[in-house]
């Protein structure tokens, strides 16, 4: 994908999704690769086809159900690695596709290292310790052990700070990240010349 803007990154639970919803309220374009990829497994998206060839028993309804599969994927990194292969292009097509109509500077909320764009793409890492991340995500109703399945199968805390352009501590409470947040929108708004 071509062009210019930030991708707003950090493992679970480490409020990227706060920093998400402060910048576009704030005016700025955004797009949340998570909802893109459920997206593409809901019925009659392009991924479902594909993953039920792989794994039958997580088609429910003619969908796939997040929740099972999840439990397939987050204990087994060949089985995540397949899922991405099947879900990734599809994903990355769609948000290329909204980033033609959105204005720049574009921020893209996406939980992965993998740099999918060209041009000129920068990296905002939310970043927190890994114990404040697991409360966090329990907080949400996940269980202990998901969370830990689903964090050793993301980057570390040490190689998304290494991938950082801009890094935005979540260490306090959420009206500290959301006043941190608020203070990054007009460096993000100001890279839309660069």
């Amino acid at each position: 994908m071509s062009g210019s803007g930030w991708l707003l990154s950090g493992g679970i639970g480490s409020g990227k999704s706060a920093v998400r919803r402060v910048l576009q309220g704030s005016g700025l374009s955004t797009i949340d690769a998570d909802s893109v990829g459920h997206e593409v497994l809901q019925r009659g998206g392009a991924a479902v086809g594909a993953v039920a060839e792989s794994w039958p028993d997580v088609i429910v309804g003619g969908e796939v159900d997040r929740k099972r599969l999840g439990a397939i994927v987050f204990d087994d990194p060949a089985a995540l690695a397949q899922l991405e292969a099947m879900t990734h292009p599809h994903i990355f097509a769609l948000i290329e596709e909204r980033l033609s109509s959105l204005a720049p500077p574009v921020v893209v909320e996406i939980p992965l290292l993998v740099q999918p764009f060209s041009g000129t793409w920068r990296r905002i890492v939310v970043d927190t310790t890994d114990d404040l991340r697991l409360g966090r995500a329990m907080a949400r109703g996940l269980e202990e052990g998901q969370v830990r399945r689903r964090m050793a199968s993301q980057p570390s805390r040490q190689q998304w700070l290494a991938a950082a352009d801009l890094v935005i501590p979540n260490s306090g409470s959420i009206e500290d990240l959301e006043e941190a947040a608020a203070g990054i929108v007009e460096v993000v708004r100001g890279s839309s010349g660069d």
